[in-house]
């Protein structure tokens, strides 16, 4: 049997015609550019299901009026990215699914998959129905969130910041952080760990009682730790990057945003246990998703399989 050939990787991006999904266009955009990857624009028609007696439930078909602005969003997407990159390969595409199936049913393990934080749902925004959260905990390839704010993203990720824990997810996401800033000239890393223990009783009673946290040994273990990781992952072509470490007795998703608020991008590793609306990803990688104001790549449980 003929081996299958290779599939080129791409850069996939949702729209909506919305600010953010604007924003996202920009970023992906950019990043397809230098990486020299396609772009794959993707506008999801979440039409109302209808249940049927004989064939179960099926999407309701859109209107005439439905379908062509659904194509204006795509034109008009297409056109914007020609403006900021005139030499780019774009395709369009219009799903009558919902828009987290819409990315995932066209994505592989080599891609990256680009959305906004918000879209014109946003008064739909809970956690249960964040398209980003969902992609970051179900998708096979990085998945990128960008926030919501003015104009178009279209700088590439120079200073990148990223949270580790000595896991193997951890671990990826350190790997994924650092070739990506080897791909920009004065690219540079900021490896962030967070160790605040949870307290199982009010630290101020714990302090009245004589126990003390042992922050030398925690202090020592993280040195290590991030040490370790370095050494194992920083190879030829990343070792010209930038490292700086932050290791504090805070929480890891309040240490994450804060050292971000000034990067070009936060990446994430996922811990998460499973699918379901993607309620199950992990909760750092969900804390950041929602408080960051920068690019948020997270890489999923699938891309630590491969």
């Amino acid at each position: 049997m003929a081996e299958k050939e290779p599939v080129a990787p791409k850069v996939v991006v949702g729209v909506d015609g919305s600010a953010t999904a604007e924003r996202a266009l920009g970023w992906a955009a950019s990043e397809a550019a230098r990486r020299g990857w396609p772009l794959h624009v993707i506008h999801a028609l979440d039409m109302p299901l209808v249940m049927s007696v004989y064939a179960g439930p099926t999407r309701f078909p859109p209107s005439e009026e439905i379908t062509a602005q659904a194509r204006r969003v795509l034109d008009r997407s297409e056109a914007h990215v020609r403006e900021l990159e005139p030499e780019l390969w774009v395709e369009t595409v219009l799903a009558l699914e919902d828009p987290a199936k819409a990315l995932l049913k066209r994505i592989g393990p080599q891609d990256l998959v680009v959305t906004g934080s918000r879209g014109l749902g946003a008064a739909r925004s809970a956690l249960e129905s964040s398209v980003g959260v969902r992609l970051a905990a179900r998708a096979a390839c990085p998945v990128t969130v960008v926030q919501a704010g003015e104009g178009s993203v279209v700088t590439a990720p120079r200073r990148i910041v990223v949270g580790v824990d000595g896991s193997d997810y951890s671990r990826d996401a350190l790997d994924f952080a650092l070739r990506e800033a080897a791909r920009v000239e004065g690219g540079s890393v900021v490896v962030v760990h967070g160790w605040r223990v949870p307290l199982p009783f009010d630290a101020e009673s714990l302090a009245e009682a004589g126990w003390s946290p042992p922050d030398d040994l925690l202090d020592q273990r993280s040195q290590v730790m991030v040490s370790e990781m370095l050494d194992r992952i920083k190879d030829e072509e990343t070792a010209h990057v930038g490292v700086a470490v932050v290791r504090v007795d805070a929480d890891p998703t309040d240490a994450l945003v804060e050292a971000g608020a000034t990067a070009d991008m936060i990446v994430v590793g996922s811990r998460g246990r499973g699918s379901v609306r993607g309620l199950l990803l992990g909760s750092v990688s969900q804390g950041v998703l929602h408080r960051a104001t920068v690019p948020v790549t997270v890489l999923p449980k699938a891309v630590h399989k491969r």
